[in-house]
């Protein structure tokens, strides 16, 4: 038995953890715009990368250390993604690190980044950081301010773990995102820590099971970034391990990350969950559930209000799966707006249906009665706001 309590402080609480963010004047704002997370002794490390071929300098740069590293730092830097950069955008990493106070004792220290594709670091002004930094704080919310691009506000989230008979745990997360969002690792950026003692065997398992459902789906605008990344930190201080507790723990964080990204999407007011059920694989229940979140049509339909199902039907049989119109049935939250058997919706559905459509958050399910299994992929709405955003995303 165990209880997952949500708590305020995010990274604060997780013990054997810092964290803290500083502007270097990479934002013309003067926000935050380069953070830190370090450890006071080597952590255990996991990570998940985008899936675009054209992967950023970090995540090179990462994947110099092996598979079985431990590291004690971590340095996010916002508005330059160094990606597109050659070998050079690596070896700037390396300058950065060899800057870093020698009483820090970085080991393998890790660099992510977001922001603008094809410019090399700005290395004098994220050195600054390190003078500015005081490495011994807990400031989980200056980091996750830092980390921040389009957003429209930052992303943490805490749990304390109780588990019967063994004590508690921490696990908390920082995360960005906003846009450029896609189920292939859906730019965002996630740093999860945690103070139980996982084994490190189970690391990447774990953490490839809770993003299958949270951060592999979603999207806002259907485009993969060249630095998504997701990393799972462990200090193991608190001693305690229970696999079903923390497998649970996780998926809650990823989940309501995921959430949170897509409530953010540049411009959006609204939150939609694509249900596709009875498909006959679990492959083509994601394929179509995904291709239903990606649909510019069906975004700018959730945007507009306007219950035409057609979009989703369309989308469905367009995503190359099996399915058949005389069994098809569609759903707006319990309206029922298409079914084989009676295809045009009455004034009274549609109606309804348009009164669905203008909640903040709804389901959209389309049940293909030829199988048993089922996915449920996330996205929003796509407008005007979406265009003007990232039309001088430069700026």
């Amino acid at each position: 038995m165990f209880d997952i309590l949500p708590i305020k402080g995010g990274i604060d609480n997780v013990k054997g953890f810092f964290s803290g963010g500083v502007s270097v004047g990479l934002k013309p704002s003067g926000k935050n715009d380069v953070a830190f997370i370090r450890s006071d002794e080597p952590c255990d490390v996991s990570a998940i990368f985008t899936q675009n071929k054209f992967q950023a300098a970090p995540i090179r740069h990462f994947k110099r250390y092996g598979e079985t590293f431990a590291t004690n730092f971590i340095l996010i830097n916002s508005k330059n993604a160094n990606a597109m950069t050659g070998k050079e955008g690596i070896d700037d990493i390396d300058t950065l690190f060899a800057s870093l106070p020698q009483s820090l004792k970085a080991l393998n220290p890790i660099m992510s980044s977001t922001g603008v594709i094809g410019y090399r670091l700005n290395i004098p002004k994220i050195a600054k950081a390190f003078e500015l930094f005081s490495f011994n704080t807990k400031n989980s919310n200056a980091a996750a301010e830092a980390i921040m691009t389009t957003d429209r506000f930052k992303k943490e989230i805490c749990l304390k773990v109780d588990v019967e008979g063994k004590g508690s745990f921490h696990i908390a997360a920082i995360c960005k995102g906003a846009g450029m969002i896609n189920p292939s690792l859906a730019t965002m950026l996630c740093f999860i820590t945690t103070d139980a003692n996982v084994p490190k065997e189970l690391m990447n398992d774990l953490l490839n099971e809770a993003a299958k459902d949270s951060f592999n789906a979603i999207s806002v605008d259907g485009d993969t970034s060249t630095n998504d990344t997701v990393m799972l930190i462990s200090s193991a201080k608190s001693g305690v391990w229970d696999k079903e507790a923390f497998s649970e723990a996780l998926k809650f964080i990823t989940k309501h990350l995921a959430l949170e990204i897509v409530k953010d999407g540049e411009g959006s007011k609204k939150v939609v969950a694509f249900e596709v059920k009875n498909a006959l694989s679990l492959d083509e229940a994601e394929k179509a559930a995904k291709a239903l979140s990606n649909s510019l049509l069906v975004k700018t339909a959730i945007f507009g209000e306007d219950p035409n199902w057609g979009r989703i039907a369309s989308t469905v049989g367009a995503s190359g799966i099996t399915c058949d119109e005389e069994k098809l049935i569609i759903k707006y939250d319990d309206v029922v707006v298409y079914i084989g058997t009676k295809k045009e919706m009455s004034k009274e559905t549609e109606a309804a249906a348009a009164k669905v459509m203008k909640k903040d958050s709804f389901k959209i399910s389309c049940d293909l009665a030829l199988g048993d299994k089922s996915f449920t992929a996330y996205g929003c709405d796509l407008g005007h706001e979406y265009v003007n955003i990232n039309a001088d995303y430069r700026s």
